[in-house]
């Protein structure tokens, strides 16, 4: 079928499925999944009970990758952690653009006062550093991994709402959003029928960034003292126990956890330029 004949959908998917980026990217993401949630029903281990008598084994034998301190096997730590943080990633993700939608759609549409008043809210939580404002916060209320996912979704749909705002204001003024007007067509009609569905590729591609930046997050928390309580763990408070015994030889508790947690953050950064290159009709080869 001629490059012509395929609708707006398909040159896009077309155009996500020709790049390298987008196929290294989201075969990466594909393979972490499959290792977090299906690896465990392959492989084993226990990561509830501590094991002092399989402290600090080296890699080998029935443990690839060792064991850390407390005698979890470090394979399996690292899928049990991988679980966390993509389920923390995906969730912030979610709900961050649902909320940075609707607050910068509005906004963006209903222009005046209203669209003044809503943006010097956003620029005075933006003038906050968002993250002494989650270290105070992950202090005031018990942690848990809901409540960290709280957290970073109170602090990470405001980029999300500029954007999206920006996207709109751009929209605003096209015929079409006009024409809808003129037949009487109402805000919220006009909000998902015309403004939305135009700014789709925006969003998605801040949605695929915000699951990078949520993971990372996270990792920065855990690497404060400030992540999940036990039995819950995460990459980051992986890396930061480790992190103690480096130098005293036990390589394996580090490499592993900052090698899946940089593979993570790259695969997720490759898969947005590559959906962001694939909206833009300009950028399609």
């Amino acid at each position: 079928m001629p490059a012509g004949d395929l609708g707006p959908g398909r040159l896009m998917l077309a155009a996500f499925a020709r790049n390298w980026q987008a196929r290294i990217g989201a075969g990466t993401i594909i393979a972490l999944a499959l290792f977090c949630f299906a690896g465990p029903l392959l492989y084993r281990t226990n990561q509830v009970t501590v094991n002092l008598n399989l402290k600090d084994l080296a890699p080998g034998g029935s443990h690839p990758l060792g064991t850390d301190d407390t005698g979890y096997d470090v394979l399996g730590r690292l899928m049990l952690a991988g679980q966390s943080s993509l389920e923390l990633g995906f969730t912030v993700a979610i709900a961050t653009t649902v909320l940075g939608t609707a607050y910068g759609a509005v906004a963006g549409l209903a222009g005046g006062i209203s669209d003044a008043i809503m943006m010097r809210v956003i620029d005075t939580l933006l003038a906050i550093p968002w993250l002494v404002l989650l270290l105070i916060m992950v202090n005031i209320f018990p942690p848990s991994l809901w409540t960290i996912i709280a957290l970073l979704t109170v602090l990470s749909w405001l980029g999300v709402a500029r954007l999206v705002r920006g996207e709109v204001i751009s929209l605003r003024a096209r015929e079409f959003v006009l024409a809808a007007r003129t037949m009487g067509a109402g805000t919220s009609r006009i909000l998902a029928t015309h403004m939305i569905p135009n700014a789709i590729g925006v969003i998605i591609v801040s949605a695929t960034f915000s699951v990078a930046d949520s993971i990372l997050a996270l990792s920065t928390l855990s690497f404060l003292g400030l992540g999940l309580p036990p039995p819950h763990t995460d990459w980051g408070t992986m890396l930061t126990s480790g992190l103690d015994d480096l130098f005293n030889g036990y390589w394996w508790l580090v490499y592993p956890p900052a090698a899946i947690l940089i593979v993570t953050i790259v695969a997720f950064s490759l898969a947005g330029d590559a959906i962001r290159d694939s909206l833009d009709a300009r950028l399609r080869r």
